[in-house]
């Protein structure tokens, strides 16, 4: 008789509980019957929520912190000043008076020193004592010569008044005079110091002994020429401009032995488009030792003795 109450009271201690995942979950903090949780309401509060929290951004945010981004990511490249495989470093000067009658050139020269070519027309370096860039007359002192390299720009009064490129020394490539107006004056194409029009004779029939360079732009003698003597050695060099000598014509004494020595310096005109000087006049004339024995409006010691050597006459 009391058997059957038992088995089922049994019968429903053992029966597996069903979860509902549709019922409410009890709120926190209640204990409930059975229960043996002892989480409160107060502990929940402060925990951290393990959901990220949805961060509103309007378009120009996202587009300015992707940019922000890819810059992060974008390594700089070091700049490199490179001309014709050769490292080069950059140099600028000024002369004249300030304002639009001053000039200033920006050109570039080797980093590591090379000799210029020595049957080149023109040569020209940068002497940073000077702050002048020259055009050379003998070998190049390494310690004390930038020998140009790279691009060249001249400017007067804040424009550009003649462009090109120096290669070892030489003009290389196009180079291009102009006016105050931008006006193109003239274009003459050079290959390492030779133009590219230029007429040149060799004292051999091998043509490695150069004996004239003359300059020819559009049938006109235009650009650098020079002249050397059968044992190698310069004898005359200058400038041609429409036709015209314009500039120093330097006159050398050619001995074998030594380094081009200057004899006598003429000065022509400053410009090709000016009449040409029918005579040009003498401002410099050295000795066989390279003395300055004479300069115009200076000094005058021609006739002199040469004291510039111990027992010399």
């Amino acid at each position: 008789m009391y058997v059957l109450p038992v088995v089922l009271l049994l019968a429903g201690a053992c029966s597996p509980k069903t979860v509902s995942f549709n019922s409410r979950p009890e709120p926190p903090g209640l204990l409930t019957a059975g229960a043996d949780t002892l989480i409160t309401t107060s502990d929940t509060t402060g925990t951290p929520s393990l959901v990220a929290k949805r961060v509103t951004m309007t378009k120009e945010q996202e587009r300015a912190a992707k940019a922000k981004e890819k810059a992060a990511q974008r390594k700089p490249k070091k700049k490199k000043n490179v001309f014709l495989g050769e490292p080069i470093k950059k140099g600028y000067t000024k002369s004249g008076p300030k304002g639009k009658r001053q000039v200033i050139e920006v050109f570039y020269y080797l980093k590591n020193f090379q000799q210029p070519n020595p049957f080149a027309p023109a040569r020209y370096y940068f002497n940073p004592r000077k702050r002048k860039i020259f055009k050379a007359s003998a070998e190049l002192d390494p310690a004390a010569d930038k020998v140009l390299h790279g691009p060249y720009k001249k400017m007067q009064g804040g424009k550009v008044i003649e462009t090109g490129y120096f290669s070892l020394g030489t003009r290389h490539l196009r180079w291009e005079r102009f006016t105050g107006d931008n006006v193109l004056i003239s274009k003459i194409h050079y290959d390492l110091g030779f133009p590219r029009d230029a007429n040149i004779t060799y004292y051999d029939a091998s043509r490695k002994q150069v004996k004239e360079i003359v300059p020819y732009l559009n049938g006109e003698l235009e650009g650098d020429y020079a002249r050397y003597l059968e044992n190698g050695k310069r004898e005359w060099e200058g400038q041609f401009e429409n036709g015209k000598r314009v500039g120093e014509w330097v006159n050398y004494w050619g001995f074998r032995s030594t380094k081009d020595r200057r004899h006598y310096v003429y000065q022509y005109g400053e410009s090709g488009f000016d009449p040409e000087l029918k005579e040009p006049v003498l401002v410099k004339e050295y000795n066989r030792n390279g003395v300055l024995i004479y300069e115009k409006d200076k000094l005058d010691n021609r006739g002199q003795p040469d004291k510039s050597r111990p027992g010399s006459q």
